[in-house]
C-alpha cells in the first residue's frame, strides 16, 4: 500500500520519528504505516544520508539516455539559430554537417524540439476563431425587405487597372439597384454608394452579404464598420455562411449574367466600363423578362421603401432596464471598477447590457446582439460562437 494521499511528506516525518524512538520493530512499524519493509528501509537511508530534505519526492527522470543528443551538437545548433534566427531545422542542420562531418546528427524534428526547449521558436498567435449564427432565416416577403449586397470578382480594364464591381439588388423583386466599378473593397469606397442607393430609395430592414470585407470582420458579431454604419440607421446586417453563396442565390444568379454580358471583353478603363454597367442595369430592370417572376420585369415589382435616409445618424436608444455604456478610445467600457473589451468598430458609440442571470449580461449593439458579458471572467463571449456550439 502507497503512502497516503494527504500530506505523505508528514507522514514520511512521523514514521522517522517513531524509527528513531525504538518502540516499535521494522516490521510492525511497516505495517502500522502501510508500506512494505523495503520502503521502509529506502527512507531510512535516505534520511541518513541527506537529512529532511531526503524526504522529499525526487524525479524519476533517467540521468542520461541513451539516445540523447551530445551536448556539443546541442550547442552548435543552438549557436547556430542565435547567428541565423530565422534558419529553421534543415539549414542549421548542413551548416553543423560541413563543419562536423564526423558527428552523427540528429534528424529534423529533433532539432526543431531542441530549439523549442530553448526558447529559439516563437510560439505562434492563436488565431481567435469567430463563430457564425447559421443559415439566415429571414424571408424576402415585399420589396426592400432585404437588400443584397456583394462584390463581384474583380478583373482588369483594359489598361491594366482592377475594377472591383459592388452590386446591390431588392432580394424579392431582383432589382438592381446599384452596380459601381470601385478602386477597392475598403468601406471608405463602399459607403458613398450605399448613402447614394439609401437616398434613392430608402432604407431596406435588412442587408444580406457574405462575411467579407467591407461587410464583416472577425470581431464580436462579425461587426464592420460598414455593418455598424447601417444598424445606426436601422438596418440589421443578414449574413450568409462561410463558404456558401448559395445562400444568397438570387444575387449570385444575377452575378453570372452581368460577367457574361459586361466583362467579355472589359472596357478599356474604368469609366468606360462603368457605362456598361449603366447600360445593363437598364436592360436588367426594364427589359429583361425575368422566368422567377412570371416574365415580368423587376422594374415593374419593385417600390422605393417608406423609410427614408436621415439627414443626421439617429441614436442608439435602450430600454430603461439596460445598463448604457460609452466606448471609449481602446474599443472596451468601464463596467465594476475595471475595463472589458468590446470591439474597436463600436468606438465612440454607446452599447447597452441586459442583466439575464446573477452576473450574465447580454451586450447589445442597437438592436445588434454582440455577446454576453461574464462578470466571473469579466470578458465579453462571442454570441455567434456560442449559438454555433449549442446549434
Amino acid at each position: 500500500m502507497p503512502w497516503s494521499e494527504t500530506k505523505p511528506m508528514d507522514q514520511k516525518t512521523q514514521f522517522i520519528a517513531d524509527y528513531l524512538r525504538q518502540t516499535l520493530d521494522m516490521t510492525e512499524l511497516c505495517q502500522l504505516y502501510g508500506i512494505s519493509r523495503k520502503t521502509g528501509y529506502k527512507w531510512i537511508e535516505r534520511y541518513v544520508e541527506h537529512g529532511p530534505q531526503g524526504l522529499e519526492d525526487q524525479s524519476r527522470r533517467p540521468d542520461h539516455h541513451p539516445n540523447q543528443t551530445a551536448s556539443e551538437i546541442v550547442e552548435a545548433l543552438i549557436q547556430g539559430r542565435q547567428r541565423h534566427p530565422t534558419w529553421g531545422a534543415k539549414k542549421l542542420l548542413a551548416i553543423v554537417e560541413k563543419k562536423h562531418p564526423e558527428w552523427s546528427l540528429p534528424g529534423r524534428s529533433t532539432v526543431c524540439e531542441i530549439l523549442s526547449r530553448h526558447g529559439l521558436v516563437a510560439k505562434k498567435r492563436r488565431r481567435r476563431i469567430i463563430g457564425h449564427p447559421g443559415k439566415p432565416m429571414a424571408q424576402m416577403l415585399a420589396p426592400n425587405d432585404i437588400w443584397c449586397a456583394d462584390f463581384k470578382g474583380q478583373f482588369k480594364t483594359g489598361d491594366g487597372i482592377y475594377c472591383y464591381p459592388l452590386t446591390v439588388t431588392d432580394g424579392y423583386s431582383r432589382y438592381l439597384l446599384g452596380c459601381q466599378g470601385l478602386h477597392t473593397t475598403s468601406a471608405l469606397e463602399a459607403k458613398p454608394v450605399f448613402t447614394r442607393l439609401f437616398k434613392e430609395y430608402g432604407l431596406p430592414q435588412r442587408i444580406r452579404s457574405d462575411n467579407g470585407v467591407p461587410f464583416a470582420t472577425t470581431t464580436l458579431a462579425r461587426l464592420s464598420t460598414l455593418s455598424a454604419w447601417w444598424v445606426r440607421l436601422g438596418i440589421l446586417p443578414d449574413l450568409i455562411e462561410p463558404g456558401k453563396p448559395q445562400q444568397n442565390g438570387r444575387h449570385e444568379r444575377m452575378h453570372r449574367t452581368l460577367k457574361a454580358e459586361t466583362t467579355r471583353p472589359p472596357a478599356a478603363n474604368r469609366r468606360t466600363q462603368q457605362r456598361k454597367f449603366n447600360r445593363f442595369q437598364k436592360e436588367f430592370n426594364e427589359e429583361r423578362p425575368h422566368e422567377a417572376l412570371d416574365m415580368a420585369t423587376p422594374a415593374s415589382i419593385y417600390v422605393p421603401s417608406r423609410r427614408e435616409m436621415p439627414d443626421r445618424l439617429p441614436p442608439l436608444e435602450y430600454p430603461d432596464r439596460f445598463e448604457v455604456r460609452y466606448v471609449s478610445g481602446n474599443g472596451g467600457i468601464r463596467w465594476n471598477k475595471g475595463w472589458v473589451n468590446v470591439s474597436s468598430t463600436c468606438i465612440g458609440e454607446y452599447v447597452g447590457l441586459e442583466e439575464i442571470d446573477d452576473g450574465i449580461w447580454n451586450v447589445y449593439f442597437g438592436p445588434l446582439k454582440l455577446g454576453r458579458l461574464l462578470e466571473r471572467h469579466m470578458r465579453i463571449e462571442d454570441e455567434y460562437g456560442r449559438l454555433k456550439r449549442k446549434g
